[in-house]
């Protein structure tokens, strides 16, 4: 009996090994730090849904120094979670992504001001400094003042930009009069802060119509042509949503698989996945023509990219992926 049981677990051993040499792998590049704003991606990691594919993922966390067009044009990633506005800038200069998937059908970014300061509406931005993220979270926010007609240069009916931290700091030591929050991450620091709800005023991207698209899956363009590797991705964004569907179903749970893989702060990282759920939609991942045309449109109304974008996006992906 003993000596069965030993054959029998060998056996299931050997076969593990064999089902983990034989899984594909895979490497995501996020965009920014572990955070709920990747939770989907997680838990499909925890749950198994990469391996109930045969995938073997990498999750890698981003940081302030990278940038994950960068990364996936040196071979690092197979996909990328980026913002559009970055992503059709890259293409622009020879980095030939195509977003495969939109998990985020709304934009979370925000402007928010102090009520008790001098900005009160669109009208009191001229001669104001307005706080903003760089390394490609700028272009929203160049979109929106170009459709107000307000030069970005400084001087009395212009604004003056300051490149913001990536932090609540220039707001509260009164370095600029707005700034730059997304609804899931810094609003709420602001208010951890001391703010109340009622103490600001908040401009909604989304509300101001210049909601350009946030955290898309992007591969690179020559690699989809293998059909090896794009049936690679329809598995992984199959898995990926259906992460994103049990995270936005199970908030909390989520949250705590994302403070298991390194996040911070367990109540600040569940009412990230609480406001998070609010920009997924139903989790299907398939990209709205429309919200593309309106970031195309802006990126080239602001000369950030040279030419129409062609073959920038694909439906192929989510198509397989989502029945």
């Amino acid at each position: 009996m003993k000596k069965t049981m030993t054959v029998l677990l060998a056996g299931a051993f050997s076969l593990a090994a064999f089902q983990a040499l034989a899984a594909d792998k895979v490497t995501l590049q996020l965009k920014w730090v572990t955070q709920a704003q990747f939770g989907g991606y997680y838990v499909a990691k925890d749950k198994g849904f990469y391996e109930e594919e045969g995938l073997d993922v990498e999750i890698k966390p981003g940081g302030p120094d990278i940038a994950p067009e960068q990364v996936i044009a040196g071979g690092g990633a197979d996909v990328i979670v980026d913002w559009m506005g970055g992503a059709l800038a890259a293409r622009d200069k020879g980095v030939n992504l195509v977003n495969i998937a939109q998990p985020f059908k709304k934009a979370g970014m925000e402007l928010v001001c102090p009520k008790d300061g001098p900005v009160k509406t669109e009208a009191d931005f001229k001669g104001k400094t307005l706080g903003v993220w760089f390394f490609g979270n700028e272009y929203p926010f160049y979109a929106w003042m170009n459709k107000l007609g307000l030069p970005t240069e400084g001087g009395p009916d212009g604004v003056t930009v300051l490149k913001q931290s990536f932090d609540v700091q220039p707001l509260i030591q009164k370095q600029a009069d707005c700034i730059s929050v997304m609804t899931y991450n810094e609003y709420w620091q602001l208010i951890d802060a001391g703010y109340k709800p009622e103490d600001l005023v908040v401009f909604n991207y989304t509300a101001m119509g210049v909601d350009l698209l946030e955290d898309g899956l992007y591969a690179m363009e020559d690699k989809l042509k293998d059909p090896a590797f794009e049936e690679k991705m329809v598995k992984f964004v199959r898995a990926s949503m259906k992460g994103w569907k049990y995270a936005t179903e199970n908030p909390d749970e989520a949250a705590e698989i994302v403070m298991d893989n390194g996040g911070q702060d367990e109540n600040h990282q569940k009412r990230m996945m609480g406001e998070v759920a609010k920009l997924i939609d139903n989790a299907d991942g398939k990209l709205i023509e429309a919200a593309y045309k309106r970031t195309a449109d802006a990126l080239l109304a602001q000369k950030i990219i040279t030419k129409e974008p062609s073959g920038a996006w694909t439906s192929a992906i989510t198509d397989k992926a989502i029945k």
